[in-house]
């Protein structure tokens, strides 16, 4: 008896192989063929509020999403170890002027009269080694004394001026005050000591952070009583004003993105609306970056490039992190 293929099964199974070839052409027309879209994101400058000395945050008073003006008061910190340093640079300074004044107003008048009596009394004896002297030299040229008394009156009486000198030369020197180079020691160490002044208060006011340029505080990192060390991020500060759009491109649809060149994107963020963009900067991404190998197709290899561009005007609503696609 000979059996007959059955019908029942066939026609659905070709059913079935005509739908999947109908849609694998539909999806090469319709999606192998599609226009590749470039994404870009917007950006902006940041920069960080930090001090040059370790504080605890005392008070904030800003918060995240305000907007600031340049010289604005962001943070104070309080710094114990600065103010302490102060104290001793002003203690310091306190000592350094007393010894200058000391050194300008010269020898107490007391010093100076007990040095003037000291003088006049070895002028005193000078004079009267000086006539004995005489005395003693008219007796040796008459032959009334020996040579060995002239010789000790001559002794006594160089003795006698030479203490005289050494007196007048006390008195003149308590009278004259310190010495030049004194005074320029001690006006330098008043200097010195208002210069260690000046750079303990410099680092006093950097307990009061303030805005360098205006913009947006983007995020805070320290929170309120924490304490923070030197060059430590305290704050970020978004300067909305510099922001650019930052594309990244396979150098085959560079065509129409050169340096200088205009072009247009579309931020869906903001209703697809159309933000004309200046290409300003391009550069390749290296070896590194994403690259789409063509050579098994005979072609060459397609590297990505960065391409920066900035809106020709002020776009309202513009933020950092919005997408941006460029219209091609």
């Amino acid at each position: 008896m000979k059996i007959k293929p059955s019908t029942n099964l066939l026609w659905p199974l070709l059913t079935v192989v005509v739908v999947v070839l109908l849609v694998a052409l539909l999806g090469f027309f319709l999606l192998g063929h599609g226009d590749e879209v470039v994404q870009g994101e917007a950006e902006v400058t940041e920069y960080r509020v930090s001090a040059k000395v370790p504080g605890r945050v005392l008070k904030f008073f800003v918060k995240e999403g305000d907007r600031v003006a340049a010289g604005d008061t962001l943070c104070l910190l309080d710094v114990p170890d600065v103010r302490a340093k102060l104290q001793q640079a002003e203690a310091a300074r306190a000592a350094a002027a007393a010894q200058n004044r000391k050194a300008l107003s010269g020898t107490r008048a007391e010093q100076l009269q007990a040095a003037y009596e000291m003088w006049q009394k070895a002028k005193a004896g000078a004079e009267v080694m000086q006539k004995s002297y005489a005395r003693v030299k008219t007796l040796h040229d008459q032959g009334v004394v020996a040579t060995q008394k002239l010789d000790e009156a001559t002794a006594q009486r160089d003795a006698a001026v030479a203490t005289e000198r050494a007196a007048r030369s006390q008195y003149e020197m308590a009278r004259n005050g310190a010495r030049r180079e004194d005074k320029e020691a001690a006006e330098a160490l008043v200097e010195k000591a208002q210069g260690a002044i000046d750079e303990v208060q410099s680092y006093l006011k950097e307990a009061v952070l303030i805005a360098q340029t205006a913009g947006e505080v983007s995020e805070i990192y320290s929170k309120l009583g924490e304490l923070v060390g030197a060059g430590a991020p305290i704050m970020s500060i978004a300067v909305t004003d510099d922001l650019w759009v930052t594309f990244q491109v396979r150098e085959d649809k560079l065509e129409g993105l050169q340096v200088g060149q205009k072009c247009v994107g579309l931020v869906p963020a903001l209703g697809s609306a159309e933000v004309p963009l200046t290409v300003t900067y391009m550069k390749d991404l290296g070896s590194y970056a994403a690259w789409k190998a063509t050579k098994t197709t005979g072609d060459f290899d397609l590297k990505t490039f960065e391409v920066k561009a900035v809106p020709q005007t002020p776009v309202e609503g513009l933020r950092a992190g919005m997408t941006v696609l460029l219209k091609q």
